[in-house]
């Protein structure tokens, strides 16, 4: 397996698909990189070189925020807010959606499992 950025991509995919498993990039990032790096599209993560894996690592390197750096800035970011109280802060301090939806009757992936009702049979 190719190592990228401290990430395994899988071998045994094309390289545009294999670089989205890398945090923060998708496939737009990922068809720009292998432009840049003067890459072949079609072209499977197995068959890359050594010297085209540091290509594509010193590009991501360089014009791209990926894996850690960009998971420490929305970690800080998310602080932030909470720390100044603002609407946004307080809604990801209380474990609710922050992007203005509905609570009466979603939300169940922000909120957790149901509490507090007892089904009779």
């Amino acid at each position: 397996m190719p190592r990228i950025v401290g990430v395994d991509i899988p071998k045994d995919k094309r390289i545009i698909v294999a670089l989205t498993y890398i945090y923060g990039i998708g496939h737009v990032k990922s068809a720009k990189i292998v432009k840049e790096a003067g890459l072949d599209p079609s072209i499977r993560a197995k068959n890359l070189t050594d010297k085209d894996i540091s290509k594509i690592s010193t590009i991501l390197q360089s014009s791209y925020n990926v894996e850690g750096d960009l998971r420490r800035d929305i970690s800080q970011n998310i602080k932030r807010l909470i720390s100044i109280g603002c609407y946004r802060g307080v809604r990801h301090r209380r474990g609710l959606p922050v992007r203005g939806q509905r609570t009466h009757c979603n939300a169940r992936t922000r909120k957790g499992p149901k509490k507090g009702q007892i089904k009779k049979k």
